[in-house]
Parts: structure tokens; C-alpha cells; sequence
């Protein structure tokens, strides 16, 4: 009972945290959309730099090996190095998943410590 007669006293608090959440929120929300953005900006221009660099060297290679006995062999060589390379590509995008910061972790990290206060106060009423 005395919960409820304390709930008009505890309304301002009450809002200023859930306005405090929304800010919380909104920033996060920000800080991940500039983020990945700029992530995907650098990694279209470093995409098509890198397919541009390969393409020029493939040709060389094979420009270079046409007239030999090895052209064949060299261009299997060129299709193992890249199934190396994509293979260690993708390894290195699993790290990089798993080191992302988890999505709204301030919001999280600050309702887990607000919930423990709320409970604690409820808890010295009873």
C-alpha cells in the first residue's frame, strides 16, 4: 500500500530515467548508424581497390606464362591463393564479429544497475 502512495513522489524520478533511457538510446542508435556507415564506405572503396589490384596482377600472370608450358599450372596456383585468401577473409570477419560491441550495451548496462536500486528500495519498504 505505502508503494502506491509513494508512486506520485516517485513519478518526476521515474520519467527523468525513462527520458534519460530514450537520450541513451538515441545516441547509441547515432553512434552505430556513423559507425557502420564509415565502415562500409571504407570497405567499398577498399573492395574495388583490391579486385582492381588483383585483376592487373592475374593478367600479368598469365600474360606472362601464356606462351609457356606453365600458363595452366599458374593460373591453378592463382585460384588456390585465392580461396586461401578468402578463407582467411572470412576467419578475420568472424573475429571482428565477435569483438562488436553488443547492440544498446550503455542502455543495457544502465537499466541492469537502475533495476538492482529499484528492487533494493522496493525491497526496504516491504
Amino acid at each position: 500500500m505505502r508503494l502506491l502512495w509513494s508512486l506520485p513522489k516517485a513519478a518526476p524520478a521515474i520519467l527523468r530515467h525513462l527520458a534519460a533511457y530514450g537520450e541513451l538510446v538515441v545516441e547509441d542508435l547515432d553512434q552505430s548508424q556513423r559507425d557502420l556507415g564509415a565502415r562500409f564506405v571504407a570497405l567499398l572503396l577498399f573492395g574495388v581497390c583490391v579486385c582492381f589490384f588483383v585483376l592487373m596482377l592475374c593478367l600479368m600472370v598469365v600474360a606472362l606464362t601464356w606462351d609457356t608450358p606453365h600458363r595452366l599450372s599458374a593460373i591453378g596456383w592463382m585460384a588456390g591463393l585465392f580461396f586461401v585468401g578468402a578463407l582467411l577473409a572470412g576467419l578475420y570477419r568472424a573475429r571482428l564479429l565477435e569483438a562488436q560491441p553488443p547492440f544498446l550495451g550503455t542502455v543495457r548496462k544502465e537499466w541492469s544497475e537502475d533495476r538492482a536500486v529499484i528492487e533494493r528500495i522496493l525491497a526496504d519498504r516491504d
